[in-house]
């Protein structure tokens, strides 16, 4: 006879199964999935067959078919290629990042993935000619963020195989413009269009009629990002773009003595997100009647002064994300902090050399700073430049702002005399004050963090997951303090910081969940032998040499910078990989 509480394990055990199945599609969260598929054998393979999105923060990581394997119904995929860094110019531009063995997977094996992302990665018109011919109408979003190496030609190919497209994005990627023959294309064929962004690239062949032509087509268009347009061409677009509720983009060329033209623009009735390439403080007031409905607000490449930036933005009560440059100034944010109680995302860039403007009110200090944290309680994601900085400041945000998930923070070079350095008391405040942290940047300057503060992120960093530090610490000491912490940290980066190869190596082998590591500026040993301390199964360590490489300043003066050597390593599945350009050199083996 069976024991019966054995048959009622069964039993049980059964139960749970066939819950976990109905319950699994259900589980959004990429690390509850991953816990749930540890559970056991059965739970692994509920996962694997219900998992829809996937993202890949390095498409090193794994091989595409290890990955078709592990889920074949993904119907989302999500890309990364060149490091971070590689935004900025720090990293070769033939690292490496290149989509063609992911289009191949791709074409054969994710049958029913509708929506690609890629990020960082160098996409060729071949690969968006295999990929359309693929997927053809299956394809709904494509996203070639920040990518390279196509033209016009692959997007041609997209728009006479793709019908259905519905996200269509380019953002900040370079590529080749032949002609305007793919929009055409598009605005003849494609009706699903919801969102169109090629925001911050080098478009000029547009034509407005096809712009038009696409908003007639598609009702459902909700956000465009485009160049530089003259704006007074988009009238069109505007009155056919009637459930538009993001525009970005667009410029001031004609007329510009005659701003009085652009007053009566037709924006549409539901625009809630904007941003205005070039607008000066004559064309501000076309804002002014619907400003109050304005949600998000782009200001990074306008002409504003300070006190224009405090005129526009004493009349945007709702919003809730901001980005702007530093000649926003601490006045300005003082009137962000006073008028915009719901703002949830801040972003302050460096201050507006490339477009020619300088302000002398234009600098943000401990001053701004303070204000937002008392009087913007809601935001959740900060990044800022800043002239000055104190520990009173950083204080204050932790007291405040308890919402903050990602915080980042960078002091400028501008002012050699700094009011309160080393920042140790006001970091320590900050993190302890701000427990839903998850992303967390700090880049000052040599004295601005000691060993002690540095110990101080390691200990009250525990949910940061990841975090880039940038001329912090004064010895080995304060990295291997900091080690002894931070233990949900999967990606660091670091730059310009004083530590050792030996150092960096033993660091990884303290901080267990690290799956990620850049590192800019170290002191190399003769050999690099050092760094074989943190050599391991699965992980991949690569050297970039110094280099020299030239550079325009805001002035238009070109010169050669030096770069100092890059450590990059990362966790792989996949082993070494072999696309190696020559200024890369691989180092360690990787079984």
């Amino acid at each position: 006879m069976e024991d019966s509480d054995n048959k009622k394990c069964r039993l049980n055990s059964a139960t749970i199964d066939d819950v976990i199945e109905i319950v699994m599609p259900y589980i959004i969260d990429p690390k509850d999935r991953d816990s749930a598929s540890l559970v056991c054998r059965r739970w692994w393979k509920v996962d694997a067959d219900t998992r829809e999105h996937v993202t890949m923060a390095l498409c090193y990581t794994a091989k595409p078919e290890r990955l078709s394997r592990r889920f074949p119904n993904l119907r989302s995929l999500k890309l990364k290629g060149k490091p971070r860094a590689a935004m900025f110019n720090l990293i070769p531009e033939n690292w490496g990042g290149y989509v063609t063995p992911w289009v191949y997977e791709i074409m054969t094996s994710f049958r029913r993935l509708k929506s690609v992302h890629f990020r960082r990665m160098i996409v060729s018109d071949l690969d968006l000619d295999l990929l359309a011919k693929a997927k053809r109408d299956e394809l709904e979003v494509l996203k070639l963020d920040k990518c390279s190496g196509f033209s016009t030609d692959g997007l041609l190919s997209l728009a006479r195989h793709c019908r259905k497209i519905r996200t269509l994005l380019m953002e900040e990627s370079s590529f080749i413009e032949k002609d305007g023959e793919w929009l055409s294309e598009f605005a003849l064929h494609d009706t699903s269009f919801e969102v169109l962004n090629f925001y911050m690239t080098d478009l000029a062949k547009i034509n407005p009629r096809d712009l038009e032509t696409i908003a007639r087509n598609c009702p459902s268009l909700v956000s465009l990002k485009l160049g530089d347009c003259e704006i007074l061409n988009l009238v069109g677009f505007f009155k056919a773009a009637a459930n538009l509720e993001e525009f970005c983009g667009g410029s001031f060329h004609e007329d510009a003595d005659r701003p009085d033209k652009y007053l009566n623009l037709p924006f549409p009735p539901q625009l809630s997100r904007l941003g205005l390439s070039y607008m000066g403080a004559k064309e501000m007031p076309i804002i002014f009647p619907f400003a109050a409905q304005l949600r998000k607000l782009d200001l990074l490449y306008v002409l504003l002064n300070t006190e224009d930036h405090c005129t526009l933005i004493q009349k945007c009560p709702n919003l809730e994300v901001l980005e702007a440059r530093d000649v926003i100034g601490d006045r300005g944010l003082e009137v962000v902090a006073q008028h915009c109680k719901r703002l949830k995302r801040l972003r302050i860039e460096r201050g507006a050399d490339e477009i020619g403007m300088e302000d002398e009110e234009g600098l943000v200090s401990q001053r701004g700073l303070i204000a937002l944290a008392q009087g913007c309680l809601e935001l959740e994601y900060m990044a800022i430049y800043v002239s000055d900085i104190d520990n009173q400041s950083l204080q204050s945000i932790g007291a405040y702002l308890k919402n903050l998930c990602d915080f980042r923070l960078v002091l400028l070079d501008r002012e050699k005399r700094i009011t309160d350095l080393p920042l140790d008391n006001g970091v320590r405040a900050l993190l302890r004050g701000c427990e839903k942290l998850r992303r967390f940047a700090l880049y000052l300057r040599p004295g601005g963090l000691t060993n002690t503060g540095l110990s101080y992120i390691g200990q009250y960093s525990p949910n940061v997951r990841w975090m880039l530090l940038g001329y912090l610490g004064e010895t080995d000491e304060g990295l291997l303090e900091f080690s002894t912490g931070c233990r949900s940290l999967q990606k660091l980066e670091m730059r310009g910081c004083c530590f050792s190869e030996h150092a960096i190596a033993v660091a990884v082998t303290k901080l267990k969940s690290l799956r990620y590591l850049w590192v800019q500026g170290y002191r190399a040993s003769a050999t690099g032998q050092d760094l074989l301390a943190m050599a391991r199964p699965f992980w991949n360590i690569e050297l970039i040499p110094a280099r020299r490489i030239p550079e325009v300043n805001h002035l238009g003066v070109v010169r050669e910078v030096e770069h100092p050597p890059h450590i990059l390593a990362y966790c792989s599945l996949a082993g070494q990989r072999r696309d190696f350009p020559p200024t890369v050199v691989p180092f360690g083996p990787c079984p």
